[in-house]
């Protein structure tokens, strides 16, 4: 196969579109599958689809769909889009690849992205493709419509970010720049030797490169991007067959300012492949995503025990950039103990996955946790807190040792625990009573009415019956240790427990209504 005429992989065309536009279903045969085509089908006409076709099924949703999906099976396809849920079963079953499609995505831009990316690819493109569809290919696209040039956005070692489309006149330096995605150096040298970086650097402004037709490059003009005094990279406006526009200096000197911003965020986000194997960790853990279909693209065996850990910031540091610091360095803390491990972000919280555990990895877990807390400690400067889910047998079910770690991060916020690192075994008590409160707290059809009653009387009253009630129950029935943690008389406790036994005709003698009092009255 000629290189014009290698595909694509599914994988990379996921990396491209990616969350929320599309969402992995089902993969039977991994993300690794060929992409050669992409193709509209109507449930209406007829239902054929051909070997390494990725079909966007655009008139059935979920169910209705199977049809569709069964024909892409039979024919080869390398997955099928749909809309709405459902049709997994069916997807596995024809051995093709199944993604949902956003409710608000529109076919049309879904099917724009996928087939620049497989075009992209059968023009030798693959290794690049999956940052061409970017935030800042729009911005520099805006750009050169304002100022009427070819725009290129580099980074500060000149590497090529984003560009405006192709248009007239395209000079060599511009045309190097793009296919290797950097600065050719011995441009680079020239335009050092002409200090146009060290203006571009110096601050904000316009730097003016005059045309140079022996060396290829046409009129330019450029304007450095900052953060405050920091330099982020560099806005290019090559002139092609008409002049720029009369606004092209001052439309220039605002993208410069407004693209900081965007900058400063594409530092904190991971490349398109590293992205798309944290979207699937994370549809992994949130029980989207079943491990089979996912296992060879994250490096795991799914027959093999794994183990999730949670970490959490304190709210007042759980800012963007300290969360994508503080990734890093447990991706790199993790790495080192399993290969395969993997990080991913959700709902503001990092886990962890270390898949493939050996046998009695407890304590070495464990370690590795207190390991990333110091560490977090001593280079970030930011409190973080890590719990330890259960080791589980397989993969699939590591979405239950992520709900363990959820758990024991949410009691030791409450301040059951002084370490900064907990396992489930340490807190399980905790746990296990702050669910039982919580279903509690979501039922009020088994709760006892009486105490109910016995609330509402005591917080007309004072508010002195329960707490004492409480405190003697904790104390299982010792008055004097009751009395010392309220700081009050024996006797007055004995006469408030009797008196909240009057209220609410609770018989305080009766080991079950004892726990149920001791359950309900800590709501």
């Amino acid at each position: 196969m000629s290189l014009s005429e290698r595909p694509t992989s599914l994988r990379h065309v996921l990396a491209t579109l990616g969350e929320p536009l599309v969402e992995v279903v089902v993969a039977p045969h991994g993300l690794g599958v060929p992409v050669s085509d992409v193709v509209i089908l109507d449930p209406e006409d007829p239902l054929e689809a051909g070997e390494g076709d990725l079909v966007l099924v655009i008139g059935a949703r979920g169910r209705a769909a199977a049809p569709a999906i069964r024909a892409a099976g039979r024919g080869g396809a390398a997955a099928v889009a749909v809309k709405g849920s459902g049709g997994a079963e069916v997807a596995a079953d024809a051995g093709v690849a199944l993604l949902t499609v956003g409710v608000e995505a529109r076919w049309e831009q879904v099917e724009s992205l996928a087939r620049g990316v497989v075009e992209a690819a059968r023009a030798g493109g693959e290794a690049a493709s999956g940052e061409v569809l970017g935030d800042l290919f729009a911005l520099a696209q805006t750009i050169a419509t304002l100022t009427g040039g070819l725009v290129s956005i580099e980074d500060t070692a000149s590497r090529v970010l984003a560009y405006s489309r192709a248009g007239d006149e395209v000079d060599e330096l511009r045309r190097l720049s793009i296919l290797g995605r950097e600065g050719p150096e011995r441009y680079l040298a020239l335009l050092r030797e002409w200090g146009v970086y060290q203006r571009l650097r110096a601050g904000e402004g316009i730097v003016r490169i005059d045309e140079r037709p022996e060396l290829g490059i046409r009129r330019r003009i450029a304007a450095g991007i900052h953060a405050g005094a920091q330099p982020l990279g560099t806005i290019w406006v090559q002139e092609g067959a008409q002049p720029l526009t009369e606004q092209a200096e001052l439309a220039l000197l605002g993208a410069s300012r407004a693209l900081a911003p965007q900058l400063i965020r594409a530092r904190t986000l991971p490349s398109p492949e590293l992205r798309l194997r944290e979207d699937l960790l994370a549809s992994l853990l949130e029980g989207k995503l079943d491990a089979e279909s996912v296992a060879d693209d994250i490096g795991a065996d799914p027959s093999r025990p794994a183990q999730v850990l949670a970490f959490a910031l304190s709210r007042a540091e759980n800012r963007q950039l300290r969360r994508a610091e503080l990734v890093h360095l447990i991706a790199v803390h993790t790495a080192a103990y399993r290969r395969s491990a993997l990080v991913s972000v959700i709902g503001g919280r990092v886990y962890a996955l270390l898949p493939d555990l050996p046998e009695h990895s407890d304590a070495a877990v464990l370690a590795l946790a207190k390991e990333i807390v110091g560490a977090a400690r001593r280079h970030l400067e930011v409190p973080v807190r890590a719990a330890l889910g259960g080791v589980v047998p397989r993969l699939s079910d590591a979405v239950a040792s992520r709900g363990d770690a959820d758990r024991v991060l949410a009691t030791m916020a409450r301040g059951h625990w002084d370490s900064d690192v907990a396992s489930l075994a340490d807190v399980r008590a905790e746990v296990l009573l702050s669910e039982v409160l919580a279903y509690l707290g979501d039922q009020p059809r088994i709760r006892d009415p009486r105490l109910t009653s016995l609330v509402e009387h005591d917080a007309e009253h004072g508010g002195i019956l329960v707490p004492a009630v409480l405190a003697w129950l904790d104390a299982f029935g010792d008055v004097r240790v009751a009395a010392s943690a309220l700081n009050i008389h024996p006797n007055t406790v004995r006469y408030r427990v009797r008196r909240a036994a009057e209220v609410s005709e609770v018989d305080f003698g009766d080991p079950a209504q004892r726990i149920l009092t001791q359950l309900q009255l800590r709501l």
